[in-house]
């Protein structure tokens, strides 16, 4: 699948699109799936699953302690794997594996890339992978289909942009402030000065994320942004409210969307 053809697609009947994510083995693997039939209902657009890893550097506590419980209940990566095949067969909505390089690095980057797309992903988020890093990782990315999602931060300057830039491939990650996931968001004007610089480095759809928390969020980055990325609010309201809230939080997203 082309991510980038599909985002433009979507966009032709919704002002904004959203991404959500789930933390393959945590609760357990039986609730990642009711999550996602979850998010299949409610309409939602992309999903970012999530390969746990023991020192989750971009994630916030309700994510690393996420990472942790699934690595202690026993999460194999082949698990992880047999989840993604089981719910691109099953669900519309494309799957992007998050995780962090160690995964990459011992699968080998060959390996990788033809392991996500013969188990039905579309592309991947490596935040601790810096651009320059990457290597033969884009050349075996492009061969398998595979888009890589860069990440860019307000703390780049634009020289740095444009190199992300260049490489981005299907959907560009703006991460909404400094820090880690989790955390509220103030989505003044501040962040649409830095959505702007990273419309002058890229011409791929941008995603905005860390801190979204309820619709009003996802209402408010239309015409800035193309997608909208939920995380850690949605792990925290499951948490808190069981599959019911779940649901209703997620509907509350996607209504942000028209």
């Amino acid at each position: 699948m082309n991510l980038n053809a599909y985002i433009r697609q979507r966009l032709q009947s919704r002002k904004i699109l959203v991404m959500t994510h789930a933390v393959a083995g945590f609760p357990s693997l039986e609730a990642n799936w009711q999550m996602l039939e979850l998010m299949a209902e409610a309409g939602v657009d992309l999903v970012e699953l999530q390969m746990p890893f023991s020192e989750p550097m971009a994630d916030g506590p309700t994510f690393a302690r996420a990472n942790q419980q699934a690595l202690a209940q026993g999460l194999k990566l082949e698990q992880y794997f047999a989840l993604m095949e089981r719910a691109a067969g099953t669900f519309s909505f494309p799957l992007l594996m998050m995780g962090y390089y160690n995964t990459v690095f011992r699968l080998g980057h060959v390996a990788f890339c033809e392991q996500l797309r013969l188990r039905g992903g579309v592309g991947f988020i490596v935040p601790d992978l810096p651009v320059e890093e990457y290597g033969d990782l884009f050349d075996h990315s492009a061969r398998c289909e595979l888009s890589p999602v860069m990440l860019m931060a307000p703390t780049n300057t634009d020289a740095r942009l444009a190199q992300i830039g260049r490489h981005a491939k299907g959907l560009v990650y703006t991460v909404a402030r400094k820090g880690v996931t989790g955390s509220k968001t103030d989505l003044a004007g501040g962040n649409y000065d830095f959505v702007s610089r990273c419309r002058q480095a890229t011409d791929q759809p941008l995603g905005m994320g860390f801190g979204l928390r309820q619709g009003k969020d996802v209402r408010q980055l239309q015409g800035q942004v193309e997608v909208a990325i939920v995380g850690s609010a949605l792990l925290e309201c499951w948490e808190r409210e069981g599959r019911e809230g779940y649901r209703k939080l997620l509907q509350e997203l996607v209504a942000g969307c028209d």
